[in-house]
């Protein structure tokens, strides 16, 4: 049953249109389709909504940052306190920085180069799978075709 539906993906609505609504095979491809073209349309919706959470977290995360900081500058500022820093201190907290900068770049690339390969796998797999659909459905006209020619 594999190979057939398989093999119908190519000729999905000439396929489907040969097919008896109420034949095995007609029922089970009209409602494959269904469910294939249910989840195509939803798959834009979950990137947006994926994405809006990204970007509200993110700002959230700013938010908290920046309240923090302004609250202990606040605090610092009515209270009287120093803010001076040794010369060295401030040249290890910039190198920190943008070390931690570069990481978070290098993590990122990562991050995306495994994502376009997982993407590119799964295509040669897609690939893949329709031309062992087409072997598997040679193979069987060969031996139909066999068997018909003994039984004649």
């Amino acid at each position: 049953m594999t190979d057939k539906n398989n093999n119908n993906n190519s000729n999905n609505s000439s396929n489907t249109s040969r097919q008896s609504s109420n034949d095995t095979f007609g029922v089970f491809k009209q409602n494959l389709d269904k469910m294939f073209n249910s989840i195509r349309q939803s798959v834009p919706q979950y990137h947006q909504a994926i994405t809006n959470v990204q970007q509200e977290y993110l700002q959230a995360c700013e938010n908290v940052a920046n309240s923090a900081f302004e609250f202990q500058q606040e605090v610092v500022r009515k209270s009287g306190l120093s803010t001076g820093i040794p010369e060295a201190a401030v040249r290890t907290i910039g190198g920190t920085t943008e070390e931690v900068a570069k990481i978070a770049s290098i993590n990122n690339q990562v991050i995306l180069t495994t994502i376009d390969a997982t993407q590119q796998n799964i295509k040669t797999f897609n690939d893949n799978a329709k031309s062992f659909s087409n072997i598997n459905h040679d193979i069987l006209k060969s031996w139909i075709s066999a068997f018909r020619f003994r039984a004649n």
